[in-house]
């Protein structure tokens, strides 16, 4: 069973994926943080995470691997667990930006395609059911309104202890959504055949309508 959940940041993606995976035996795989270990690397080098010539160059310099825990998934970025760091808003808008590089995107195209193919999986990203996963039993597009996302990421970060402003979070998520749908390559948009959805409700009776939803239409 392959499922594709897309949607913007702070959909709510990442959370129900999760707990769908959890719930039908499947694997999970964040292929949002792909992008965001990446877009932390080239902060790191204090490179313009828009500027595609000197960005590509370090990628040759990356290494990532994604591992299994009783924690969940973790991402390795040369041999670091970044997990944690890539979850900032500065890290975000980054991933935002190196996402639009097509070389970026095969880069990882093979990485996360080779873990389509390993067998059943729930894939969470902007373009899985149109670019990495077009053949998924089950699309769907999650959606919340700006303001919803917006609380829920503040909430999160202060929960790790991460300092933030919610105004400052908003705009991001704006400016995200506004980069991501617009992009050139690859742009965050519904397949053709995907089933909108809205993260409008408590969790269980999200994830109730979600394997609901999933039930009635895997092949």
């Amino acid at each position: 069973m392959k499922i594709a959940i897309d949607g913007p940041s702070g959909a709510g993606k990442s959370t129900f994926a999760k707990l769908v995976a959890k719930e039908l035996s499947l694997v999970y795989v964040d292929t949002g943080a792909l992008y965001r270990s990446i877009g932390l690397y080239v902060n790191r080098k204090g490179v313009d995470p828009k500027d595609a010539e000197k960005v590509v160059p370090l990628l040759s310099e990356i290494s990532l691997e994604l591992k299994y825990s009783e924690a969940g998934q973790r991402v390795v970025l040369n041999g670091e667990d970044v997990s944690d760091l890539i979850r900032t808003p500065e890290i975000s808008m980054c991933a935002s930006a190196v996402s639009a590089i097509p070389a970026v995107r095969e880069f990882l195209l093979k990485i996360q395609r080779d873990m389509v193919d390993k067998g059943d999986v729930v894939m969470d990203g902007r373009d899985i059911g149109t670019v990495i996963m077009p053949d998924a039993d089950v699309k769907l597009f999650m959606f919340a309104r700006p303001e919803t996302r917006a609380k829920r990421r503040y909430a999160e970060l202060v929960e790790k202890g991460i300092e933030c402003d919610y105004d400052s979070i908003l705009a991001d998520i704006i400016q995200r959504d506004k980069n991501d749908s617009e992009r050139e390559i690859a742009p965050a948009v519904p397949a053709e055949d995907a089933i909108m959805f809205e993260n409008a409700d408590e969790i269980p009776v999200t994830l109730a309508k979600m394997l609901e939803i999933i039930k009635e239409n895997v092949k």
